[in-house]
């Protein structure tokens, strides 16, 4: 079973390149949305979710240093800037901002696509490398099929409850602010209250929780925010 389809963001004010830096994607079966200035980006990042995002430093508006220091304030999501500048200082600042890769115009589709590529396949942002299946508890969750099973039974989620779940099992241990997860689940710069974050979990306790007043799996985190616990031994 394949992995779900990755999707790119490429932000590129010079159309031509960026529809072959699109062409070049989708031939390598990964989704590509275009956005010619940083701010059409921040209306797409409002509730799109991206594996990855190419950035033009040179855009009309925000330029592309700017777009990725407001991108870093909510999402890690990788950032591979994209430039005709080539002075050392140019890569300096890129890092600086929050960028992961510094590619020069003109650049080489493949080396775009292998950078690309390389930075969505990073452990953390990829936990379960191999196989979209994880089975964790009584929990079987298949990233690919979006589906979840509990005791072997499939448990109907709303596709938010799905990415919400998706998330913190698939990071289990780790707390999750209900900002980091408005940023990976609704995008970037979605206007979304973190209240809305609490009701979501409050839906998944009384889905997927024996007793959800008193959760075993979806943990509040004081003062943190949210983190599934695996049982013991399974972690």
């Amino acid at each position: 079973m394949s992995d779900e389809q990755r999707r790119v963001l490429i932000v590129e004010d010079d159309r031509e390149l960026s529809k072959l830096m699109c062409r070049a994607f989708e031939a390598d079966g990964i989704a590509a949305y275009l956005s010619e200035s940083a701010e059409k980006a921040y209306d797409i990042l409002t509730d799109s979710v991206f594996d990855c995002l190419i950035v033009d430093v040179n855009l009309p508006g925000d330029d592309g240093y700017e777009l990725c220091r407001n991108l870093r304030e909510r999402s890690g999501v990788p950032v591979v800037f994209a430039s005709a500048r080539i002075e050392l200082d140019a890569r300096i600042r890129a890092l600086e901002e929050g960028g992961d890769a510094f590619l020069s115009k003109p650049f080489s589709l493949r080396e775009l696509l292998a950078q690309t590529k390389a930075l969505m396949m990073r452990p953390e942002r990829k936990p379960d490398g191999h196989s979209t299946v994880l089975s964790i508890g009584p929990f079987e969750l298949d990233s690919g099929a979006r589906t979840l099973k509990k005791d072997r039974k499939h448990i109907a989620l709303s596709p938010r409850e799905f990415e919400l779940a998706s998330v913190l099992m698939q990071n289990a241990g780790k707390s999750f602010s209900r900002d980091s997860l408005i940023a990976k689940i609704w995008g970037a710069f979605a206007e979304v209250e973190p209240q809305t974050v609490s009701v979501h979990i409050s839906w998944l306790r009384s889905k997927l929780e024996d007793d959800p007043s008193k959760p075993a799996y979806f943990k509040t985190v004081r003062g943190e925010g949210y983190r599934f616990d695996a049982p013991e031994g399974n972690i």
